[in-house]
């Protein structure tokens, strides 16, 4: 069964630190760029960060820039997304999702297509 799972996600105090991971399962995760997004209750879901094929382009939005870092260890299937100095507004169900963009590039948030299930991240005092 072809798959995204996403985990570590949990509770953290503001400017605590929290690594999502996301780990495909059924097909080879290095044969995609990978793609993590949020969705906070009441509002749209948004683009977080990316991260091409090969791990050479990587994509942050203005509001966690400087903050998170995203990676890939192709050897564990995974990619992962580091949150430092998390703020209130983080709070959100984080997603991964993958597009086999072609040639090494980073899509456009609409591009990525295979979901997983999100994992829950809550930022309170």
């Amino acid at each position: 069964q072809l798959q995204v799972v996403e985990s570590g996600g949990g509770l953290a105090q503001p400017g605590g630190s929290l690594t999502l991971s996301c780990t495909a399962s059924g097909y080879t995760l290095d044969d995609y760029a990978v793609g993590w997004f949020r969705q906070a209750p009441g509002k749209e879901r948004e683009g977080v960060s990316s991260i091409s094929r090969s791990g050479g382009f990587t994509h942050y939005a203005d509001s966690v820039k400087g903050r998170f870092t995203i990676s890939r260890d192709n050897a564990k299937n995974t990619v992962y997304l580091q949150m430092h100095n998390l703020k209130l507004d983080d709070s959100a169900i984080y997603y991964c999702a993958t597009d086999p963009a072609t040639p090494d590039r980073l899509p456009s948030w609409s591009e990525f297509d295979f979901w997983g299930q999100g994992t829950r991240v809550t930022v309170s005092p």
